[in-house]
């Protein structure tokens, strides 16, 4: 069984503070070891119709601005500063990668030549976003399939496909609820997945937003190979994601239990193990 790798989304759980967002990689690399963080990034005017950028949030407990737009830009980090949490990434062995909701962010974000971009699933019909990506980024390309027909999804597929880059291209099962219900994971979808495009491909992930980490195991014996949780120091902070977060023991232990099942997922290499050898000969009754 190959091990997933663990993705610890961080996205705007760092409340728009560089310092909060450079403790959260730091946590997720000596506490949690995870093997890549993530962020967001969005040019909101780009982003947002002029309605949705000058109207209130529309859950005002959580905003960080008098209107949704304002809330955004809040949030968001400059590519400078992005640059600087990427540099931190490779300081101590991590992974930078982020979100890109529109073109500008992709342009910014190609610029600093990360392993991975990944497209979220509210934007994976953005069809001139894909585009640039395909035409000007090298590395994988990472996609969510949350709220998303099947037709849709063939869409995409083909779309990648006719541009040569689907053997670049890892797709997630999602469900984009937060915080989702256990019967609304529907991890059987790694499956269909598997089965319609694993050799269209490059890879299935699963993307949760759910609670507790049983459920991640789960998909990683369905097969997914990357697995990817949102990561909050604090669930009760100010915030729309971090109900659906998991704090650092939480992603500790959800690291620890993949990888430990992953090593267990595989037939025995000899009818009696070297470490049943001892206990045959103290125990075996004939």
């Amino acid at each position: 069984m190959n091990t997933p790798q663990i993705i610890a989304e961080i996205g705007c759980n760092h409340k728009g503070d560089i310092a909060i967002a450079l403790k959260m990689i730091e946590t997720a690399a000596a506490f949690c070891n995870v093997d890549v963080v993530k962020f967001q990034k969005r040019n909101p005017r780009e982003l947002l119709t002029n309605e949705e950028y000058n109207s209130p949030h529309p859950n005002p407990i959580h905003a960080y601005g008098s209107t949704y737009g304002e809330h955004r830009e809040y949030l968001e980090f400059d590519i400078d500063q992005h640059q600087r949490l990427k540099q931190r990434c490779e300081e101590i062995g991590l992974i930078y990668s982020t979100s890109v909701w529109d073109v500008t962010s992709a342009k910014e974000t190609i610029l600093l030549k990360p392993r991975l971009i990944k497209v979220p699933s509210a934007c994976n019909l953005k069809f001139d976003m894909l585009g640039y990506l395909c035409a000007n980024y090298e590395g994988e390309i990472h996609l969510s399939l949350g709220m998303t027909a099947h037709a849709e999804e063939e869409e995409i597929i083909q779309f990648f496909e006719s541009r040569g880059r689907a053997a670049d291209l890892v797709i997630y099962s999602c469900t984009s609820g937060y915080p989702v219900a256990f019967d609304d994971i529907c991890l059987l979808e790694i499956l269909r997945l598997k089965k319609k495009y694993g050799d269209r491909v490059k890879q299935i992930g699963f993307s949760g937003h759910h609670l507790g980490i049983a459920a991640d195991i789960g998909a990683m014996t369905l097969g997914a190979l990357w697995i990817e949780r949102h990561f909050t120091l604090d669930r009760t902070w100010k915030g729309t994601d971090h109900a659906a977060s998991l704090e650092p023991d939480g992603m500790r232990r959800l690291a620890r239990d993949v990888r430990n099942v992953a090593k267990a997922l595989r037939y025995k290499n000899s009818e009696i193990l070297d470490v049943e050898v001892a206990s045959r000969e103290k125990l075996k009754r004939y």
